[in-house]
């Protein structure tokens, strides 16, 4: 078969499978209705198998949709959730042919002169887009991210087939209105399909971590790079899991890092890393031992308006103080409506439980017997419940990936069973707070990296 009859076959082989996915979560939606509309108690996991199965061939960013969706309570069934975190993100791998097609397609002809090496096969591969080392002219070592072809219509599709979830879902009487979730999920979704844009997140974090030691950032290379190609320095690292056998000390050390690098962005410039993911960080060592993380793949950056930030700190400082006129003003800030005593009371379960390892000035873990697989989910049920009880609340859509991130970040230290002060750790990243200071700062540094102020209130 000549390799441009291959690259047509993928093509309208994906187009068909979007087309059988739909059909397949249609009939998996009639048959989750027409169950429940005959009555009897609904088999939760056996519907969410339903949903899995039919939307098992879908090679977009489902997965990473499904795992953001089981730390918002209620947003879907947990059982749903569970099952369509089984789905793996395992687009395969373009074939070497298929790679420099793509590549004439973003470079142009004699795209292999400008490296001196580019290796033939992915170092890895991921449900967007595939990562190549190569080696610059100079000699220095790229990573080289190049897009699937077609993933605009990938992620489409998959956005499709969650809006049908969801309104099966609304049928149901949720707890939780998730028409500002599935816009906020559907624009930051499509924000990772442009590369230009996740080049400047890097360059704003770079800026941001520029004199940290702790902190390692790449560097975009503008001269080969688009929108669907992003060329980088490679940072030498080993996987953060490589460490989970280490001394206490090098284990905290990997932690504090962590932490710094998702606290330190967010209460100085209002961004963060909206995905803190196992694989989206790796450990540079020096002498043998380790020395920091690098900080990878900026595709997932939540950039927040500066009154965002104050309320997430005000609620911090009404939890501490027991102050409810400021807890209640900071979930006002934060987009919450409709409040009262019997809602802010349910709320606060939430956010005492992601604030509770801050709240005490003392070395601990970030919980005891929790595994990082089930970190939130016993709160998250206790809050559904609630809220089914007393009805349905709106997340504002700024909530979304400022909880998917606080429960990923902790994930990471329970794999790393870190022991720290996160009281002290937090309170040195808010010390001196001002809002004001805040925004100039933010208008500074995104103005350095490309970025503007309109993008953080979107």
């Amino acid at each position: 078969m000549a390799p441009n009859d291959d690259e047509k076959n993928r093509l309208s082989g994906r187009v068909s499978r979007y087309a059988r996915v739909g059909t397949g979560v249609g009939s998996a939606a009639a048959r989750i209705a027409g169950a429940r509309l005959f009555g009897g108690d609904p088999d939760l996991r056996r519907e969410g198998e339903l949903l899995a199965a039919a939307l098992g061939q879908l090679k977009g960013p489902l997965m990473k949709v499904a795992q953001l969706m089981a730390t918002i309570p209620d947003a879907i069934p947990a059982e749903w959730a569970a099952e369509l975190m089984r789905l793996q993100a395992d687009a395969p791998a373009m074939g070497w042919a298929f790679v420099k097609r793509r590549m004439i397609a973003e470079l142009g002809p004699g795209w292999e002169k400008r490296f001196a090496s580019f290796e033939h096969q992915p170092a890895h591969a991921a449900s967007l887009g595939q990562v190549h080392r190569a080696v610059s002219l100079e000699g220095a070592p790229l990573a080289v991210k190049l897009q699937y072809p077609d993933m605009e219509s990938a992620v489409e599709a998959d956005l499709r087939q969650l809006g049908i979830i969801f309104s099966l879902h609304k049928r149901m009487r949720p707890a939780i209105d998730t028409t500002e979730i599935r816009q906020e999920i559907a624009a930051r979704i499509r924000e990772e399909l442009d590369y230009a844009r996740e080049a400047r997140h890097m360059a704003l974090y770079a800026d941001i971590f520029a004199d940290d030691p702790d902190i390692r950032v790449p560097t975009p290379v503008p001269a080969l790079s688009t929108r669907r190609l992003l060329t980088m320095n490679w940072l030498q690292g080993k996987p953060i899991l490589a460490h989970k056998e280490g001394t206490q000390e090098d284990r905290n050390r990997l932690a504090a890092a962590m932490f710094k690098a998702w606290w330190y962005p967010f209460s100085h410039y209002g961004v963060i890393h909206g995905d803190p993911h196992l694989g989206n960080y790796t450990v540079f060592e020096a002498d043998g031992a380790p020395a920091g993380i690098n900080l990878l793949d900026y595709g997932c950056i939540r950039l927040f308006p500066p009154r965002f930030v104050k309320g997430v700190i005000d609620l911090y400082r009404g939890l501490m103080e027991d102050d409810q006129d400021r807890i209640v003003a900071a979930y006002e800030s934060w987009g919450f409506r409709g409040l009262d005593t019997e809602l802010v009371d349910i709320l606060n379960i939430w956010a005492r439980f992601i604030y509770g390892p801050l709240l005490t000035d003392r070395v601990r873990r970030i919980a005891d017997g929790v595994s990082p697989t089930e970190y939130g989910r016993r709160e998250a049920m206790r809050v559904a419940q609630a809220l089914k009880e007393r009805g349905p609340v709106t997340v504002p859509r700024e909530f979304v990936f400022m909880d998917r991130a606080a429960i990923g970040l902790g994930g990471v230290f329970l794999h790393l069973d870190a022991e720290l002060n996160f009281y002290r750790l937090f309170n040195d990243q808010i010390a001196g707070f001002d809002v004001d200071l805040l925004a100039r700062r933010q208008a500074d540094a995104f103005a350095r990296s490309g970025l503007t102020l309109g993008e953080a209130a979107a």
